[in-house]
């Protein structure tokens, strides 16, 4: 694990006060040694011939004279210098160490204090990195109050940047939106001429073959518009939620993709559940759906669609009727309800499956104008499923196909 910034700050501190603490401390050693020693030199006698006149008188009653009692005074004067250093140097490091203890204390203090700002940057920044897509995270700001230093201009330099990515985002929503809506407007008159003149008695059968073909680039079209309107709707946060079981949808969505199956020489089951959530119920059952739609229409003939909905049990999700699974990444927490839909098909390599969910991206040939799908299918499911709190995942099916599973919060009780 490596040290904390507010770690290192005080080890940092700490160290360079022992530093100078040392250092102090061997300079007051060296005037200690050297004042030590002019004062007890003093009483020596430096002149030739003084050393005679010297007698020392001891506690014993013995008297010392001449050579002796310089000797007496020399070995006085090295055990005082000796107890003086011990004494300096084992109370001055008693005393550094305490004292250095104190200063880490004080630096650990100081530094938390100093990287406090810090700290509130990071969880607004963890916050708004951790939030979902469709949260509206990007309005939180840090808004450091505090005098005018380094911390304070990140901080306000952060704010101005999440503030400018809100006015992005925002303003890209807005023009998904408004495009939208403009353009179904010659959409729904494109299709009313088109229709005119193809019912015309006089209207040749080149005219109504013309008709037939504008007529279903149009609708084309117009699913276009709507999964856009729909994306651009999923991708705000719910508001207004309500109970919805999604076995209630499931069965709804499964009864009305029959026909669009029975058509394609495709089998759609299902296994609902009790799933009780709480969201969007056109929302919820628009995502049930494009998940059953795409299931159908990238199919292989004599295939099938398996629909499962279920409360979530904790661990990863197994194919209902088919084989292989995937455990859920992400999204809600444990307690949460799931949506399975398995299909065969075509074999779908793994390192594709990510590029499903993006916005008008398709596998293969479907990649084509004509292509059955607007390419916003998966897109609005993660964006639904993301906007109810919830996640999806996709993985590959052995012998082809995919399993799609989709995990949303539960309704409490």
């Amino acid at each position: 694990m490596r040290p904390t910034l507010r770690l290192r700050l005080t080890l940092v501190y700490g160290g360079l006060f022992l530093l100078a603490g040392m250092a102090l401390l061997g300079v007051t050693y060296l005037l200690f040694t050297k004042q030590l020693t002019d004062s007890i030199g003093g009483y020596l006698p430096d002149e030739p011939g003084m050393d005679r006149q010297v007698m020392i008188l001891r506690r014993d009653g013995e008297t010392l004279t001449g050579e002796a009692a310089m000797e007496w005074m020399r070995r006085q004067q090295a055990d005082l210098r000796d107890a003086a250093t011990k004494s300096l140097l084992t109370q001055g490091a008693i005393a550094l160490a305490l004292v250095g203890a104190a200063a880490a204390a004080s630096g650990w203090l100081v530094a938390g204090r100093m990287l406090a700002p810090l700290h509130r940057v990071t969880a607004t920044a963890r916050r708004i990195a951790a939030a979902p897509a469709t949260d509206r995270s990007l309005q939180q700001r840090i808004d450091l109050h505090g005098p005018l230093d380094e911390v304070k201009e990140l901080a306000d330099t952060f704010d101005r940047m999440v503030e400018r990515l809100d006015h992005a985002f925002d303003g890209q929503r807005r023009f998904v939106a408004n495009a939208s809506h403009e353009l179904r407007t010659p959409l729904t008159l494109n299709r009313a001429l088109v229709e005119l003149a193809m019912h015309r008695r006089t209207a040749s059968p080149d005219v109504i073959q013309l008709g037939e073909s504008l007529l279903e680039i149009n609708a084309r079209h117009e699913r276009l518009i709507s999964g856009l309107l729909l994306l651009a709707r999923a991708d705000h946060e719910i508001a207004d939620r309500s109970p919805v079981d999604l076995a209630d949808v499931v069965s709804h969505v499964v009864a009305q993709t029959k026909a669009e199956a029975a058509e394609a020489s495709v089998e759609v089951t299902e296994d609902s559940g009790a799933a009780p959530t709480f969201g969007d119920a056109l929302l919820l059952e628009r995502l049930v759906h494009n998940l059953v739609e795409n299931g159908v229409r990238h199919n292989v003939p004599d295939g099938w669609v398996h629909v499962v909905s279920r409360v979530a049990s904790g661990g990863g999700a197994s194919g209902g009727g088919a084989s292989g699974g995937g455990a859920l990444a992400g999204g809600a927490s444990g307690g949460g309800v799931e949506l399975e839909v398995s299909n065969s098909g075509p074999v779908v390599p793994p390192y594709d499956v990510p590029a499903l969910f993006e916005p008008f991206r398709r596998l293969g040939p479907e990649r084509l104008v004509t292509a059955k799908g607007s390419g916003l299918g998966l897109s609005i499911v993660r964006s639904v499923a993301r906007a109810h709190g919830g996640d999806v995942q996709a993985v590959p099916r052995e012998g082809g196909g995919l399993i799609v599973t989709v995990r949303l919060p539960r309704a409490p009780g």
